[in-house]
């Protein structure tokens, strides 16, 4: 199911809108004031809504209509003139535009937005029209100049909160209309697009899951099981196994670094930078910079587990065992275990295990987050040497 939801605007009342004839595409334009029901036509929604507030021009809007009840109409002009619309005016013409349109229609009254505490009544009102699971398509050719940006916002809520995907954005660019010629139609679903890079990225600082982009490499263009080997890498890195993260990484890097796709390039350089540790030449290098980076988005599990490891891949080296061998690692860090060895494995043994009351020292260390990250980055900088 999809829904279209469209503005009524604000405008001078005695001229109402303006016409325009909008293309849509080589074999659909129509000419009309207003934007949203010609949208319609062109989309062929499953319900359409009618989004205005108490000034909003819904009485030159339903008058171009010809729904009929003149009486009806004239206590619709009096209270958009004193700015006193209610939604029970509105519902009774909500059956005459289903019938008239073919399709179910709803008329929601809308805050101004004018504050906070109207903007989230505007999203909740939206949310409580429109079901979990239909999609959405916005059009925000009409209403008040700040609503597209709102219109951005409730895309987010919608999606992330109530489970309505927001498919496109739509804008009839009268302003742009060159001089006896037709007036553009704008698809604004790649501010969406941007906003799930840029959400991604989000999720990425915080937890280190650079997974989350290979979806998004694949709908920007990038064949499809070349995206997948970034999941791939996430998916091995963040279960500990850095050696087949790298091979998967190695594997896309430059596709990543070269992808010629308009947002993959508008976020290319800040995703290398943030996959870059792969290119370290030694394990320990690697996971030390893992380390590094685990810490840096406060997984204290991650951080100490990876810097652990870089201390036996390290010890490993030094003593030209065979890194790879799980035994001859940990022979050869017990061989050289310091006490800043020793106190990082009891450290990262309880972080593991949940264990608090066996070590009192690191018991301490667990009880204040300030605290455990400041000694986790004392032994990077001591162990990392």
């Amino acid at each position: 199911m999809t829904t279209l939801l469209s503005f009524i605007g604000k405008g001078d009342r005695q001229r109402g809108y303006r016409t325009a004839n909008y293309r849509f595409s080589n074999d659909f334009a129509r000419e009309v004031p207003y934007f949203g029901l010609a949208l319609q036509e062109f989309l062929k929604p499953d319900r359409l809504i009618l989004a205005g507030t108490s000034s909003s021009m819904w009485d030159v809007f339903f008058s171009d209509q010809n729904l009929g009840d003149d009486e009806l109409l004239l206590e619709l002009i009096d209270a958009v003139e004193q700015s006193t619309v209610t939604q029970a005016m509105l519902q009774r013409y909500d059956q005459r535009l289903t019938e008239k349109l073919g399709l179910p229609v709803t008329c929601l009254l809308i805050p101004h937005a004018k504050d906070e505490q109207q903007q989230v009544e505007i999203l909740q009102s939206l949310a409580d029209v429109i079901p979990t699971g239909e999609e959405l398509v916005i059009d925000v050719t009409h209403g008040f100049r700040h609503l597209p940006m709102l219109a951005l916002v409730a895309a987010r809520y919608l999606t992330h909160v109530r489970n309505i995907p927001v498919k496109n954005l739509y804008y009839g660019a009268l302003e742009m209309t060159p001089t006896g010629g037709e007036t553009p139609v704008l698809e604004l679903g790649s501010l969406l697009r941007m906003l799930d890079w840029t959400e991604s990225l989000a999720v990425y600082d915080k937890s280190g899951d650079y997974g989350v982009f290979s979806t998004l490499l694949a709908d920007d263009g990038m064949d499809g099981k070349k995206a997948d080997l970034l999941q791939q890498a996430a998916f091995y890195e963040r279960t500990g196994n850095p050696v087949k993260a790298s091979e998967k990484l190695s594997s896309v890097f430059m596709d990543i670094s070269e992808h010629a796709g308009a947002m993959g390039r508008l976020f290319a350089d800040a995703l290398s930078k943030r996959v870059n540790w792969f290119r370290k030449h030694h394990r320990y290098e690697k996971e030390q910079a893992l380390a590094e980076a685990y810490l840096k988005h406060q997984d204290y599990l991650r951080a100490s587990t990876y810097l652990h490891e870089s201390c036996a891949s390290r010890a490993a080296y030094d003593s030209k065992a065979n890194h790879n061998d799980f035994d001859e690692r940990k022979k050869a860090l017990d061989a050289i275990k310091t006490q800043d060895h020793k106190d990082l494995n009891n450290l990262r043994n309880s972080i593991v295990h949940g264990l608090r009351g066996t070590n009192k020292p690191v018991a301490r260390i667990l009880n204040e987050e300030s605290v455990l990250r400041t000694t986790l980055n004392d032994l990077l900088k001591r162990l990392g040497k």
